[in-house]
């Protein structure tokens, strides 16, 4: 079904539901952290953890365009609580990015709060601290456990943390921080998406000489298999290095990335968790890898030249969150707080499958807001 050739009625109904939804959600969540729903109900993770930021992002997507004072005084609450995480260097990791851009960039791109301002400045200077010069890579964790040395360790993700860097250096005038984002971009490119659009989640280096040494699997099914929500980091992330650099390489590289999302869609657009999975393995969705990747399709319809090639990404993006709109959402039930239903975290280890994640009702929103022209980005 295309939904750009007629009306688009539905993604206004779509908006509007949503706001009228966490609006309601948000009496119970608050000012604190929902990561997964279970049984119905988000279960909420410390300030530290990575997803911290996309409800308060989430928050900010719906002020900009309700004006609504509760929300923005919920998010601003989230904000001040990741104050007591910036100052804590052992939880820090590279999912830094995700936290502070939904978090002070946003809030500082919409209302010019200087305490914002500087919040985002120091987390770009922190995220710009995991940079090893030597394998040209943002290192991801941190020692999971005790004796664990995972220094060499980069991921597919760090391409949707990259903004945070781009925006520092606009911010300030100093290129550093840019330079950076840029050197991992280029990395990614060379070691992280494969020929044929797939690519790699987890790839290690020696962190004393840059040499790469293996591939690793992580939440996809196996190395050399094609996990979705990789493939949207990919395809979004590329597509806003480009944006931030206007170097063709990422754009060409986000394209290669959303054909092979696009050719391995099922007929109602919405991903399986791993696009190649042997028989016998659960293909469960991925609504968070749909909502993504929709995402970065509509900001790759705005980069390219011509119109039918802009139509062919716009139209695809509105595809998926059309279907994630009607096949996939929890509007009518009472007993669900999540927006989008069967998102998949990390079926290897069998946590949270086949629940609503809030960075899939987040992507979700910010899709329609996109549709919608509802402001810039906070990427």
């Amino acid at each position: 079904m295309s939904t750009s050739s007629a009306s688009l009625d539905w993604v206004q109904e779509a908006w509007d539901k949503t706001v009228q939804k966490v609006a309601k959600t948000s009496q119970r969540i608050g000012d604190r952290f929902p990561h997964a729903s279970v049984k119905g109900e988000y279960q909420l993770e410390p300030a530290s953890w990575w997803t911290a930021g996309f409800w308060p992002g989430l928050l900010w997507l719906l002020y900009r365009d309700t004006q609504d004072e509760q929300l923005k005084l919920l998010a601003e609450s989230c904000e001040g609580q990741l104050d007591q995480v910036i100052a804590d260097y052992y939880r820090l990791d590279h999912d830094i990015g995700f936290m502070w851009t939904l978090t002070s960039v946003a809030r500082y791109k919409l209302l010019g709060a200087e305490d914002s301002k500087r919040r985002g400045l120091l987390a770009a200077n922190l995220l710009a601290a995991r940079f090893n010069v030597q394998g040209n890579y943002i290192r991801a964790w941190n020692p999971w456990r005790e004796g664990e040395d995972n220094a060499g360790w980069a991921i597919i993700d760090c391409m949707m943390n990259l903004p945070l860097l781009h925006w520092a250096s606009r911010t300030t005038g100093d290129p550093r921080y840019s330079h950076i984002a840029v050197r991992h971009a280029d990395m990614a490119l060379e070691h992280f998406i494969r020929p044929d659009g797939s690519v790699n989640h987890i790839v290690i280096f020696d962190p004393h000489t840059g040499e790469k040494l293996e591939v690793k699997g992580g939440q996809g099914f196996a190395p050399d298999s094609g996990w979705s929500r990789g493939t949207a980091w990919a395809i979004y992330g590329m597509a806003l290095s480009h944006l931030h650099t206007g170097d063709e390489r990422y754009l060409d590289a986000a394209k290669r990335a959303a054909h092979f999302f696009m050719a391995n869609l099922p007929e109602d657009h919405v991903p399986h968790w791993d696009f190649r999975l042997p028989e016998g393995i659960t293909a469960y969705r991925d609504t968070s890898a749909g909502a993504c990747a929709a995402c970065g399709l509509l900001l790759i319809a705005e980069q390219v030249s011509g119109g039918q090639e802009s139509s062919l990404y716009r139209q695809a993006g509105e595809r998926i969150l059309h279907s994630l709109y009607t096949n996939y959402g929890a509007w009518d039930s009472e007993t669900e707080e999540g927006l989008i239903l069967h998102g998949t975290s990390h079926y290897p280890e069998g946590k949270n499958v086949d629940v609503p994640l809030i960075y899939g009702d987040y992507y979700f929103a910010e899709g329609l807001s996109r549709l919608l022209g509802h402001g810039e980005l906070f990427w």
